[in-house]
């Protein structure tokens, strides 16, 4: 499968900045990049954020359902998945998330199992026929694993089954374990604003960039502006 980067951001600013770059697939979002964004999750506030998104070309935009219990889960799901073809529902991999997703997958709605910390929770999303399963690789080696070992567990073990969900790695704190996995077959990934900026981001190649345009001044380049 081709490379697939989403957006890690609740931020209309930073969708606006790095959507027209053609870097992205999507974005994604939960409860808690809204509330550090300062937003609700409110009726009109996603509904105005999910214009803005399909607006600014995103093909996809995670939107987290939230809910103490499945039915919860389910119906704030279906009303997400309303807002725009776009959406896909997100819901947390645990016993009221399952039924949820369950349910709505039967219906043909496209999911997201969130908050992903070992492989038996793969395997979980892989029988349900989810979408996508994100792992957190940030947060599992916080708990003292080896978080990229992890998670190449988890694809190998997708890749066993022959199963069509994707791994799609949340919480990367560093390009240099995006680099990792990536050459390690993994190939979604979901990454900050200022990650995306690091991924540009190289002194030498500012440096190079500037002898170039110094160098074509020098040489009387006039061209169209």
């Amino acid at each position: 499968m081709a490379l697939r980067l989403f957006l890690d951001s609740a931020h209309p600013a930073d969708w606006q900045q790095w959507l027209p770059s053609g870097l992205f697939h999507g974005i994604t979002t939960n409860p808690t990049l809204l509330r550090r964004a300062g937003l609700t999750c409110g009726s009109a506030t996603l509904e105005s954020l999910c214009r803005q998104a399909v607006e600014l070309g995103c093909r996809e935009l995670h939107l987290q359902a939230w809910g103490a219990d499945s039915v919860t889960l389910e119906q704030r799901g279906r009303w997400l998945a309303g807002l725009a073809p776009e959406v896909v529902v997100k819901v947390p991999i645990s016993c009221a998330g399952a039924a949820a997703a369950q349910a709505l997958i039967r219906d043909g709605l496209p999911l997201t199992l969130t908050a992903c910390y070992g492989v038996p929770q793969v395997l979980v999303a892989a029988v349900l026929g989810a979408r996508y399963v994100a792992p957190y690789l940030g947060r599992i080696s916080d708990s003292g694993l080896d978080g990229e070992a992890e998670v190449r567990a988890m694809q190998a073990s997708l890749r066993g089954l022959g199963s069509t969900t994707r791994l799609l790695v949340a919480s990367l704190r560093d390009t240099a374990s995006l680099g990792r996995l990536t050459a390690a077959g993994l190939d979604t990934f979901t990454i900050s604003a200022s990650m995306a900026a690091a991924l540009l981001t190289n002194s030498q190649t500012e440096h190079a960039a500037r002898a170039f345009e110094r160098d074509a001044l020098d040489a009387g380049g006039d061209g169209p502006r």
